[in-house]
């Protein structure tokens, strides 16, 4: 099993919303920031919004900024994307990735230890 599972996504139409969730399977979130990508068809891989292990700093892409919302609960050991204002260019395979440095790097992936497997968000009428 992945150490990492995303889910939430599914298919929504444009302006709608969706929450994704990362939970960790093993180990405890707390020391880690935890960040997520999110790739297209055709597409690099790109950051989409990170979280630092504290919680105390955030960052998101351009695109993202007023209507997408990271947080984390360490008790459930879970990490929250709020998506709100969905346009069809959100549609990906959306990632989260924990890294151990505890720092948010939005545009590093190779800062992050562990990945989940992806879980599909596509925004259509």
């Amino acid at each position: 099993q992945l150490p990492l599972v995303e889910s939430g996504g599914g298919l929504v139409q444009p302006g709608g919303s969706l929450r994704l969730s990362c939970a960790a399977s093993g180990f405890t979130l707390d020391y880690y920031a935890i960040a997520w990508f999110r790739q297209a068809p055709g597409k690099e891989r790109e950051g989409v919004s990170c979280i630092s292990s504290s919680g105390g700093s955030t960052n998101y892409a351009d695109s993202m900024k007023g209507r997408f919302t990271i947080s984390r609960d360490n008790v459930k050991n879970t990490v929250y994307l709020q998506m709100n204002s969905l346009k069809p260019e959100d549609t990906a395979i959306y990632y989260c990735a924990a890294g151990s440095n505890g720092v948010c790097y939005l545009y590093d992936k190779v800062r992050y230890d562990y990945w989940g497997q992806g879980t599909q968000v596509t925004v259509s009428s």
